[in-house]
């Protein structure tokens, strides 16, 4: 098995560069990596049993991705891009939007694992997993930034916890110190097969009409399969070869080839679509989410 296309050196903390504003850094919020590493990027927190459990046994049928997939793809790139681009006023705005969506979801009775989600700690962990597919796929589309803007761009990225109810001081103080959590994290969870299922059916297009799966989904599983640290694609039962990752790492080459020669508007689409959209529902008083 080949080793990842990159892995991040958890080394001191180096000196912090400028410190990062919604303006500055949309110089590294990538749509295209937004966009190709959702699916990835939504399995690796629904591993953590009790986030994948909200969703499974979520009674909340507006926000499901099997029912309302389009929907769901602007709220998600709609938090990410408010979270990171968005002002103060506009972060609270969308967080009392989300909250009133996620009040109904908490455990049952009859639920395996306990779980709210309100819960903080379920949240860092989510927003780990959002920072780490940012870092992971802005490395492999554009090449590593240097240690003092890649701190910088990580402490930013707490916005992704913090714009809902993670506290602060439970990020990790460094990006040093947060690789080996994540990591050691991930590397603890286990895909259970009502959830393997499930996973299988968004990577698969099942909720997509018969035209876009027969085109799409052949190719959205090996992106999956090729974003995924090697511990979940075996909990998810992929295979993936020698072969396969150089064909993997030709077709992110030839990507950000194209890519980065965009004018940053183009690079932001869809976020800065979904930010737009979300600043025009505030004016007209529309729902949010």
């Amino acid at each position: 098995m080949t080793a990842p296309l990159r892995t991040p050196a958890h080394d001191s903390v180096p000196q912090l560069a400028e410190p990062l504003t919604p303006a500055s850094v949309e110089q590294y919020m990538d749509g295209l990596a937004a966009f190709l590493g959702g699916t990835a990027n939504v399995i690796m927190q629904l591993s953590l049993r009790p986030v994948g459990r909200g969703v499974l046994e979520s009674t909340v049928d507006s926000g499901k991705v099997t029912l309302h997939p389009v929907k769901r793809l602007r709220t998600t790139l709609t938090y990410i891009a408010v979270a990171m681009m968005g002002s103060d006023e506009e972060r609270v705005a969308y967080r009392e939007a989300v909250n009133r969506s996620h009040r109904p979801i908490r455990s049952g009775p009859q639920s395996p694992v306990k779980y709210n989600a309100f819960d903080p700690k379920l949240q860092l962990w989510v927003a780990g997993t959002i920072y780490w597919g940012i870092d992971d796929l802005y490395t492999r589309m554009h090449g590593p930034l240097d240690p003092a803007t890649a701190e910088a761009l990580y402490q930013y990225c707490a916005r992704l916890g913090t714009t809902l109810q993670m506290r602060p001081e439970m990020w990790p103080a460094s990006r040093a110190e947060f690789f080996p959590w994540w990591e050691q994290t991930l590397a603890q969870h286990r895909i259970e097969p009502a959830l393997r299922d499930y996973f299988d059916g968004l990577i698969d297009l099942e909720m997509m009409p018969r035209p876009v799966r027969f085109t799409f989904a052949k190719l959205q599983r090996f992106i999956v399969a090729g974003l995924l640290p090697q511990h979940v694609r075996d909990e998810m039962r992929m295979n993936w070869t020698e072969r396969d990752q150089a064909r993997f790492d030709r077709l992110l080459r030839g990507i950000s080839l194209v890519h980065n020669r965009l004018p940053k508007q183009a690079r932001l689409f869809p976020l800065n679509v979904y930010l737009f959209d979300l600043r025009r529902r505030m004016r007209l008083g529309k729902p949010l989410v």
